[in-house]
């Protein structure tokens, strides 16, 4: 299996509409266009954070989308930069509105960390979601019987009602799958995880039995990494790559941690990942042969 190409790109107003992405993309993508006016004038960030009262590391975090905005400081760095055009400012204006509502998810601020929550948004404004597992079978085809499971093995002094929470918001992440506009979710799944019974034989059976049926969902490819390969290049741990639809937001790679993650989005950074995760691809069985793997562990469980 080769390498996916980036398909052609759609208008920014789709990829920016609320539906996809929601505060997370607007934010990255103000700040993308921010830090473009700044550079074509030859402004140094020193100087534009003077201009907003603010410190230069302030500035990098807004040019990387990583902060909220604040409608008088993009309104001082649009006339630092010479832009006097009202329709031009009103629509940055109201860019900063958008990039500032809550996602969806802040309605389940109470069940997930604060550093997960770029991902959520990263999530939802994705168009191709590459991933490989080595512990667990990935969230977003997940039993809710077996997120719970996953969800008690990392919490176990966690109350009832924070885990069904987070179950609740694991499914819900999940409805990504089925919208109508449905990123591409290329799975690289170990062995290990298959067989690895979370929540019990009957849950695990219900769990192996869903991935049967994702396997035949049409914006769904799913690899098994059979114990027979050996080493690997991703033995380190989980990875998840993120692909958008326009050139202004690169990919990014995730990496979960115990209790923190990273987002990676230099160039030499997604090379390497890219890499590791073609050939993981390349060493994993055929996608074809998911189906009838995934029915044998089942028979075994």
């Amino acid at each position: 299996m080769t390498a996916v190409q980036r398909e052609p790109a759609p208008s920014e107003a789709d990829v920016l509409s609320p539906r996809r992405g929601g505060p997370t993309v607007q934010r990255i993508m103000l700040g993308t266009r921010l830090r473009r006016l700044r550079e074509s004038l030859d402004i140094s960030r020193d100087t534009a954070a003077a201009a907003i009262r603010a410190s230069d590391a302030k500035l990098c975090r807004m040019e990387l989308g990583r902060v909220g905005f604040k409608q008088r400081d993009i309104a001082d760095l649009l006339t630092l930069y010479g832009v006097q055009d009202p329709d031009v400012r009103q629509e940055f204006l109201d860019s900063v509105r958008r990039a500032n509502e809550p996602g969806w998810w802040r309605a389940y601020g109470d069940a997930y960390p604060s550093w997960f929550e770029q991902h959520l948004g990263l999530e939802e404004a994705a168009s191709l979601i590459r991933t490989y597992e080595v512990q667990f079978i990935p969230g977003l085809l997940q039993t809710p019987e077996y997120a719970e499971a996953v969800i008690r093995l990392g919490h176990p002094i966690t109350s009832p009602d924070t885990i069904a929470r987070r179950v609740e918001l694991r499914m819900t992440r999940q409805e990504l799958l089925s919208r109508p506009d449905a990123p591409r979710l290329w799975v690289v799944v170990d062995e290990a995880a298959l067989r690895r019974p979370l929540g019990g034989a009957e849950v695990m059976r219900a769990q192996l039995q869903h991935l049967i049926e994702a396997a035949s969902w049409p914006n769904v490819t799913l690899q098994v990494l059979p114990f027979h390969v050996g080493g690997h290049a991703a033995a380190g741990g989980p990875i998840t790559v993120l692909r958008f639809p326009v050139p202004d937001l690169p990919d990014v790679v995730y990496l979960e941690q115990l209790s923190s993650a990273l987002y990676l989005d230099k160039p030499e950074e997604l090379d390497h990942y890219l890499a590791v995760m073609d050939r993981l691809s390349l060493v994993a069985s055929p996608a074809v042969d998911s189906v009838p793997f995934l029915e044998q562990v089942l028979k075994e469980t």
